[in-house]
């Protein structure tokens, strides 16, 4: 394997990740939408995950620097239950679906990460948890798609499932050819001894994600 320089740099974000049964059901439901919208840029499945910190581009020995603070962090917090609902989007660019469940405590997990990079002295931009997951964005001359793509998921409603691991994620290093792809750096299973049951989820269906997003 050949040595990064010191200089090497990646994008870089926590998160956490729906379960294969979760993705391949939005999957299922987006089947209309990926037919009538082939020139919108998907996302792949396998990419699908909720945001919990972006770090934005960092020497890859600084983000490596966080997987022992993450490592302890996930085994004090348990899982969570959550479950995909419906869609929206950003400005008519940015395609999502929505998540409900137990929001108070992926917030409260949301801060807890965030707390870790802090205290690691990595500097990067606090954005406001706004949960969902990215699906597709918009090609710059293409008004319309990703509203319309948004409606082929009126009334969808996932089943639950719960957030077994917290995800530390890179992408190839700055300068590597080809498109940027990104991948677990590490991840570790969320096992709070605790908090050994997870709370029901929720009757109430609300969807989740503002009306816009700036970045």
């Amino acid at each position: 394997m050949t040595e990064l320089p010191q200089t090497a740099t990646q994008h870089a974000f926590i998160a956490l990740a729906p379960p294969d049964d979760a993705k391949n059901e939005l999957a299922h439901a987006l089947s209309t939408a990926y037919a009538a919208h082939p020139d919108l840029r998907w996302n792949r499945i396998e990419d699908w995950h909720i945001t919990l910190a972006f770090l934005g581009e960092l020497p890859v020995q600084t983000v490596h620097r966080l997987r022992s603070p993450l490592a302890d962090l996930a085994a004090a917090r348990p899982p969570l239950r959550l479950a995909l609902l419906g869609g929206g989007q950003f400005d008519e660019r940015v395609l999502w679906s929505g998540i409900e469940g137990d929001l108070e405590g992926l917030h409260a997990l949301a801060e807890a990460v965030r707390a870790r990079v802090r205290d690691c002295d990595i500097a990067f931009t606090e954005r406001p948890l706004r949960p969902h997951l990215t699906l597709a964005r918009a090609r710059r001359y293409d008004n319309a798609s990703v509203t319309a793509a948004a409606a082929c998921l009126d009334g969808f409603t996932g089943s639950p499932w719960r957030t077994e691991r917290l995800h530390l994620v890179g992408s190839t290093v700055r300068g590597h050819s080809g498109p940027r792809r990104y991948q677990d750096i590490d991840a570790w299973s969320l096992v709070d001894s605790r908090r050994t049951v997870t709370p029901p989820l929720k009757e109430s269906r609300h969807r989740t994600g503002p009306t816009r997003q700036t970045g």
